[in-house]
């Protein structure tokens, strides 16, 4: 039997996509592009890449799918890189009026089924994206078939993403994917008699597992010691940790008290999309303001994504936003403002290697940097529409074999922003299949 036909006959477009190693969100503006793609026909039969994500996972060849579309990739860059792709659902929906979106599947080439999942980014039991993972070579154009089929359960060891509200620790909100894991503080702390602290600053978990692991290190309460999973080596304290932000006014950093609030969108088994809400404080330019820190965290990666949305109450003055970086003994830092990049470079005490930290601002160009008795800063703006979108990330030489140094680590920061400046090119076509 011949392989398929397809019928093209709609309108092509970019869609905003999650970069390898920075991953930007369905929520990011992208500045308007003509799409390189080349016309795309079906995934051509080949075999799969020799080397599959994490997250990536093959099945045998599925049944052929009703109401199609066409997904056409293309690198811009000359590097390798792994992607999580976002398919604006809104979009497609434009492409193929009937499609019923709840019954979307992908498939690669070949007509074989790879793993992708439904998020509703605004909670109201509707699906607005459908994302899935796929690697790419230097300056590789692919094609991927998304249309109506029979969507499976995830199985458990599928999941490469996840992240909890853990009352059983006084209110940590706690995260992680296959490569590290995170931790930002609630109220419960701040009263909690044995060690109360009062921080909106990030931890950092370094993990040599790609297993998740938050479930079992909570159990057992012995994650600052390494077990042979990875540990609790970092120390936050009222710093910033690894990605905190707070305002500053020139002199001093006003930051806000713990997390009020905490809600999930959605929990894998590739992306994980969380809130964390914090009340009302004192910016030091005569307002006050709230946040709604969004983050968004994809399997296979170094970096999350952060959308903290402020609102502003009274009439401050315009407002300097400071996202920062715990200072420790021992730690080197780097700064390069055109990419708006502050990265640092650290050894945890003992034998337990060194840890690499790194903020990248998205929304905003980096406008300078700073430094307090705690933390170093990477000085940007708040956007008008008061949301500020930056990646924060980190990388640890015992985890693997992905940062086994300082410059391999400024590379992966480097990375990062190249694939913010050059993201994925998406082109989704129409199509029906022909006999």
């Amino acid at each position: 039997m011949s392989a398929p036909r397809f019928a093209v006959f709609v309108l092509a477009f970019t869609i905003v996509h999650c970069a390898s190693v920075a991953p930007p969100s369905a929520h990011e503006a992208q500045p308007t592009r003509t799409p390189e793609c080349k016309p795309v026909s079906a995934p051509a039969a080949a075999a799969p890449a020799a080397s599959a994500s994490p997250a990536v996972v093959a099945t045998p060849p599925a049944a052929p799918l009703g109401n199609t579309v066409i997904i056409g990739l293309k690198n811009p860059l000359a590097v390798p890189r792994v992607e999580t792709i976002s398919v604006r659902l809104s979009e497609a929906l434009k492409a193929v009026p009937a499609l019923q979106v709840a019954k979307l599947v992908v498939q690669g080439p070949g007509g074989v089924s790879v793993l992708s999942q439904l998020v509703d980014t605004d909670a109201d039991g509707h699906p607005d994206e459908l994302v899935f993972q796929t690697e790419f070579q230097p300056n590789e154009s692919k094609a991927f078939l998304m249309g109506e089929g029979t969507r499976s359960t995830p199985k458990p060891d599928q999941y490469q993403v996840y992240g909890r509200f853990a009352r059983e620790r006084h209110d940590d909100f706690a995260w992680e994917n296959d490569r590290t894991a995170h931790r930002m503080y609630g109220p419960e702390l701040e009263t909690w008699k044995a060690d109360p602290l009062t921080s909106s600053g990030i931890d950092v978990w370094v993990k040599r597992t790609r297993r998740l692991v938050i479930n079992e290190w909570y159990q057992t309460d012995d994650y600052h010691h390494d077990n042979g999973a990875g540990a609790d080596f970092y120390s936050v304290g009222p710093s910033r940790g690894c990605g905190g932000v707070g305002f500053w006014d020139g002199k001093v950093l006003h930051a806000s008290r713990n997390f009020t609030s905490t809600r999930v969108l959605a929990n894998g088994p590739i992306r994980l999309v969380f809130e964390l809400g914090y009340a009302p404080w004192d910016t030091g330019a005569g307002g006050k303001v709230s946040e709604t820190k969004r983050v968004i965290v994809d399997a296979g990666q170094h970096f999350d994504r952060f959308e903290s949305t402020f609102k502003v109450s009274g009439k401050p003055s315009p407002l300097t936003l400071a996202i920062g970086i715990a200072k420790h003994a021992g730690a080197v830092f780097d700064t390069d403002q055109p990419s708006g990049v502050l990265r640092s470079w650290e050894p945890f005490s003992a034998d337990n290697g060194h840890l690499g930290c790194a903020v990248v601002s998205v929304s905003a160009p980096a406008v300078g940097f700073a430094e307090t008795t705690t933390d170093r800063l990477l000085l940007t703006t708040v956007p008008s529409l008061g949301t500020a979108v930056y990646l924060a990330g980190s990388g640890w030489d015992k985890g693997g074999t992905d940062v086994p140094d300082g410059p391999a680590w400024a590379s992966a920061v480097s990375n990062a922003a190249s694939a913010l400046r050059s993201p994925i090119q998406v082109r989704l076509v129409a199509s029906t299949r022909q006999p």
